[in-house]
């Protein structure tokens, strides 16, 4: 598999005005392509594609206004087409937006190398344009006998820079294990396990957001386009690499070790995108950040040789006693604690949701029922129908509410 290995780096002054030239050309490149598609679709209602775009390029090189771009390896500058027909074939396919002009502050500064564009031995990496290889901060060696396929040099806003080397590597499996756990989200508690462990939300954000609100006032104040706006900004962007930094180093740390010490876990479909909507916890759902927690739980449980089921979202994991099955008819989210009206256990509300997540992923590897709730078939939408709903003639299937699709959870049984 395709493993990205990313590290720092300080450019020398000639390697830095290199690298940002390259930058600008990228973007400049990346808009005059975009725009030439756009237009070609809204005036002849032609589909332009990489094609035409690299035969635009070489037409670009030529005039007197853009002859810059030739001033600059001309391996980005393709690779930024390839990028934009990518950008293109996900908006057709119905899988994202339409593609976006890049903004010189707001869009991220990068160039990817392929192997013609870059060379690499011993440890010294070499970029096409520059006489002196880069000096990398190797704070992990690459396996050994591994050859970077493709090479991304990158800046943030707080003017680090970066470099990431795409390489074909096959890590190592971890040692089997028979444990299996059940991983269930929150804020008060960043993970709760079915084992009964709580992990406390670390709170990235808010421990630094005095800081991040004085420098946005002092940002703020600062006249537009002068250079200590600039300065303020850089500010600003460095507060917000800190808070990033470390919930990423946080989260890296714990899934590292729930899929060391599990050979199966057991995680909710969350639609965090839909969560975020309510202002009152948006800021703290995303200082969280579950959908990276998800994502770093996907790619490592499929390096290492890990089991990862995804219980459906309709799954009713908080409000099912796992005790005796039992449904509860409301569960509000300041319940924290709450007793079965059938059998008089009382749950803590995060350990019940995890110890039902895992029960539901073990049926899961048992039944292989997928993790979602038991919908109801059209035999038996049709008995239920009978016995409890007045019969409805005349009305279109369409409209009735059980021939949908939406859920309907029952008790585990």
């Amino acid at each position: 598999m395709k493993r990205a290995f990313k590290y720092r780096f300080c450019p020398t002054d000639a390697q830095a005005l290199e690298l940002s030239r390259t930058f600008g050309c990228v973007r400049k490149v990346c808009n005059l392509a975009l725009s030439a598609r756009s237009e070609a679709w809204t005036t002849r209602r032609e589909r332009v594609g990489y094609g035409q775009t690299s035969v635009m390029l070489t037409g670009w090189k030529k005039t007197e206004e853009l002859a810059y771009l030739a001033e600059v390896s001309s391996v980005p500058l393709q690779q930024a087409l390839r990028h934009l027909q990518s950008a293109f074939t996900e908006f057709w396919g119905k899988r994202s937006q339409y593609p976006r002009f890049k903004s010189k502050r707001k869009s991220r500064a990068s160039a990817e190398y392929t192997r013609s564009a870059f060379r690499y031995a011993d440890g010294r990496l070499t970029l096409a344009k520059m006489a002196e290889p880069l000096d990398v901060v190797w704070s992990r060696p690459l396996a050994e006998g591994v050859e970077p396929s493709t090479v991304t040099v990158s800046r943030d806003g707080s003017g680090r820079w970066f470099v990431s080397l795409l390489c074909v590597d096959t890590p190592e499996p971890m040692p089997a294990t028979t444990t299996a756990v059940g991983i269930d989200v929150g804020l008060t508690a960043l993970v709760t396990l079915s084992s009964g462990e709580k992990i406390p939300h670390p709170k990235r954000e808010r421990r630094d957001r005095a800081r991040l609100v004085k420098a946005q006032r002092a940002l703020a104040r600062k006249e537009k386009g002068s250079s200590n706006r600039a300065k303020a900004r850089t500010r600003v962007a460095r507060i917000h690499a800190r808070i990033a930094d470390r919930r990423s180093d946080h989260l890296h740390k714990l899934t590292t070790r729930l899929v060391r010490e599990n050979q199966t876990l057991v995680i909710e479909d969350l639609t965090v995108r839909n969560m975020l909507k309510n202002h009152k916890l948006a800021r703290a759902i995303a200082d969280a950040a579950w959908r990276e927690m998800r994502s770093m739980l996907e790619y490592k449980t499929a390096w290492y040789g890990r089991e990862l089921i995804i219980v459906d979202r309709w799954f009713p994991s908080s409000k099912l006693c796992s005790a005796c099955g039992a449904i509860a008819t409301t569960m509000p989210l300041n319940v924290r604690e709450w007793t079965c009206g059938n059998c008089g256990t009382t749950h803590d509300r995060d350990e019940n949701a995890a110890v039902n997540l895992l029960t539901a992923g073990l049926a899961v590897t048992v039944c292989g029922d997928g993790g979602r709730p038991q919908r109801n078939t059209p035999e038996r939408q049709r008995s239920v129908k009978q016995k409890t709903r007045p019969a409805r003639e005349g009305v279109p299937p369409s409209a009735r509410r059980g021939e949908r699709g939406q859920a309907v959870t029952v008790p585990l049984r």
